[in-house]
């Protein structure tokens, strides 16, 4: 990575946790290219070192373990906080925990925010909407989710951060910023997180059936992570007036069957397709209404499903030669 970015005046002391994650360690990459200093906090329970293990020679770059269910106590300009298992297989493995994640982690970053006086983002997600019974979704929806489902501790964790971010903005006048996150991919995606994107990527390398669930008509929208991550700083450097909810996402809409026939064709597998029964509360459909985003931000994803799959499979395939990536787990 090129670190001769010269430093300016709007350098910012940075914070972001769950920093070695999928979407945090691009994060911070990009943070980093833009000449800031960057503390990354993560405990790694999906966040991997290998992840960041590139930015560790930044003089920039800071690495701490820690959990944010505990109090932190440092000196920062802005908080990112996107610590939270966000896969079916890693939230639901401890949902109390995921929960705690969510909740005890959003109060301690807030209050961290409100001592420093920091500028602080929420990385919620499309799952505070639930099973969708408007569509596209957008962000006036108040969702149609199920409180004590499996699904719940995420779900209902993130519902519980928006409403800690935004009380906090009305009662201490903190500078909030809440991004609603809908299905992303990319290069460092955990081959184990039980994500459709991953996980038939890994079945169709490895020539593997690819397992749909129900019909396969079910539908996402999926974003490459470079699109994300503009979309995050975007946003993170709004106005003030500007809190957000805000939908970042493709509002691209794809059926699960239609994105492994694409998958298969793209990694020249063998692979056949097998069905299973549809997990409890899946969301039969999920797609962004990004007019807000468009609006505020002046973002929108400008990479092409096809285009990103092309640099999801070879990053898999350079992973799967190298040794480095296990067997994979159920797909959802």
């Amino acid at each position: 990575m090129d670190y001769s970015t010269p430093l300016t005046a709007t350098r910012r002391r940075i914070l972001v946790t769950g920093g070695a994650g999928f979407l945090g360690s691009h994060l911070c990459e990009t943070l980093l290219r833009a000449g800031h200093d960057v503390l990354c906090v993560d405990n790694f329970y999906t966040g991997s070192k290998d992840n960041i293990s590139p930015l560790l020679g930044n003089p920039l770059f800071e690495l701490m373990r820690h959990d944010v269910t505990f109090p932190l106590y440092v000196e920062t300009d802005e908080i990112y906080n996107l610590a939270c298992p966000a896969s079916p297989i890693h939230y639901q493995n401890n949902p109390v925990q995921t929960i705690k994640t969510s909740v005890h982690g959003a109060i301690n970053m807030l209050g961290l925010a409100k001592r420093v006086r920091a500028r602080i983002l929420q990385a919620s997600t499309s799952e505070v909407y639930g099973d969708p019974i408007v569509h596209p979704q957008v962000e006036t929806y108040w969702g149609h989710a199920n409180p004590i489902g499996t699904r719940a501790c995420y779900d209902e964790g993130k519902r519980c951060a928006e409403t800690l971010f935004f009380d906090y903005h009305r009662q201490h006048q903190l500078q909030i910023k809440v991004a609603r996150i809908f299905n992303t991919y990319g290069p460092r995606m955990h081959p184990n997180d039980g994500r459709v994107v991953s996980n038939f990527i890994m079945q169709a390398l490895k020539n593997q059936p690819i397992t749909l669930y129900g019909t396969g008509q079910q539908t996402r929208s999926f974003c490459y992570v470079d699109d994300l991550v503009a979309g995050l700083v975007a946003l993170m450097n709004t106005p003030d007036d500007i809190t957000g909810p805000i939908n970042l996402g493709n509002p691209d809409e794809f059926a699960i069957a239609d994105l492994a026939k694409i998958v298969i064709e793209l990694t020249g597998s063998r692979s056949t397709v097998i069905f299973q029964p549809l997990p409890s509360d899946d969301p039969k459909q999920r797609c962004p209404d990004i007019t807000r985003a468009q609006q505020q931000l002046g973002w929108e994803p400008t990479i092409k499903l096809r285009q990103g799959l092309v640099k999801t499979i070879g990053y898999f395939d350079e992973q799967l030669k190298r040794g480095h990536l296990a067997a994979i787990g159920t797909a959802h």
